[in-house]
């Protein structure tokens, strides 16, 4: 198909039709009539410069590929890359210790990893505060890896923190717009659990693998084959409360998936008879990072909800979230943001930019790398009030929108 010659309208229909997306789906979600819509799509109707941000938003593409930028490209990625470089050189090798260098101690390593990580689920700078330590980090570990005797108990325990320091890796590759080196992360964590021979990070890589995979359109069959056939075999291996945990978030993401396939009946009913007895049965907690418990599955509740167009129920449902039991700040976010998309289904312009400036004050790194974060403030500047206008555009002067 020649994008190039193809207006807005005939965007939204290829783009449409390509995500097996139906006119009903995408036209209540962006608050519109099925004949409008079409009407769009036909080159009947223009549409506003927020509703072509919505319909972006829902369709997955920039909005400037809907108005024609970059003719003739694929849709760019909603997420620009910004891993940073030195990181990158540090995931791909190779890791040559000089000469006379100690070997890295590994209760000292396992110290670095956890700090890596409380960084990068607590703080609201985190982009910037755990990029300088990165590539040390991955280096040593990496060092430590290949230098510890194969049958010793410090093998196994850097192979552990090996596992746990790529799969932190996973998160910040994916966040930054690198879904190739996430992929690479989640199966070095992979490798280094078997060498641990650790059945509960075995399937925490897994989780990241699948998490990986959701990141790139069209693998959610996959993530969701994987997912659960990794929940089955650790249930069948471990009891544990740490391993009930384990196999509840494997389940989230069968819902994340059947939620993105807008199988929202579908979604509902594998959280309501599978992934919430698990959870009421671990409790809150934080296993390998994956933040699953009760709030969590809340959480994704709402996350149904609105993906499927149901303002209205998602909101009851965040009424019930109390995000001070997260220990992740980038749960909190994501919780945040979705609850100003529901808003913004509902036209509440007001609320969103309540919701959009205590997010900026929460996670502001976060909120300039969000897609979704992004469209919202666009939105708002399309239709804001005289009495808001005002702050909807310093915000959007303050990521770079404007």
């Amino acid at each position: 198909m020649n994008l190039p010659t193809l207006p807005t309208g005939a965007r939204v229909r290829e783009r449409r039709r390509r995500l097996g997306r139906t006119q009903a789906a995408v036209a209540g979600l962006c608050g519109i009539t099925v004949d409008y819509l079409s009407q769009i799509e036909r080159g009947l109707k223009t549409p506003s410069p927020g509703l072509v941000a919505r319909l972006a938003a829902e369709l997955q593409v920039p909005t400037g590929y809907l108005l024609g930028d970059d003719a003739g490209s694929a849709p760019a990625p909603m997420t620009t890359a910004t891993t940073g470089a030195d990181v990158a050189r540090a995931l791909l090798g190779p890791h040559i210790r000089p000469v006379g260098s100690s070997v890295p101690n590994p209760g000292a390593l396992r110290d670095r990893v956890e700090d890596a990580w409380r960084i990068w689920q607590t703080s609201p700078t985190r982009y910037t505060d755990i990029e300088p330590l990165l590539p040390d980090l991955i280096g040593d570990v990496h060092t430590a890896q290949r230098t510890h005797c194969a049958d010793s108990t410090e093998h196994r325990d850097i192979h552990r923190l090996a596992a746990d320091l790529y799969g932190l890796l996973r998160s910040y590759c994916r966040r930054t717009g690198r879904g190739d080196l996430a992929l690479l992360a989640a199966d070095r964590a992979l490798r280094a659990a078997e060498d641990a021979d650790d059945p509960l990070r075995i399937a925490a890589a897994q989780w990241n693998i699948c998490h990986a995979l959701l990141s790139d359109p069209g693998q959610e069959a996959d993530a969701t084959d994987l997912a659960l056939a990794s929940a089955d075999t650790l249930a069948r291996t471990l009891t544990t409360s740490e391993a009930t945990a384990m196999v509840g978030a494997l389940h989230l993401v069968a819902v994340v998936a059947q939620a993105r396939h807008h199988r929202a009946w579908a979604a509902r009913e594998h959280l309501t008879t599978r992934v919430l007895p698990l959870a009421r049965q671990a409790g809150e907690g934080n296993v390998c990072r994956t933040v699953f418990g009760p709030t969590n599955t809340l959480l994704h509740a709402v996350s149904v909800e609105m993906a499927d167009g149901d303002a209205a129920e998602g909101l009851r449902l965040a009424d019930q979230v109390d995000t001070v039991k997260l220990p992740s700040r980038e749960r909190q976010f994501t919780f945040g943001l979705e609850v100003a998309r529901c808003y913004d289904l509902r036209r509440d312009e007001a609320a969103v930019l309540v919701h959009l400036l205590e997010l900026e004050a929460l996670a502001p790194q976060d909120l300039r790398r969000s897609a979704l974060g992004r469209t919202l403030v666009l939105s708002l500047l399309g239709r804001a009030r005289p009495t808001y206008r005002q702050q909807v555009t310093a915000l959007a002067e303050r990521l770079q929108l404007v």
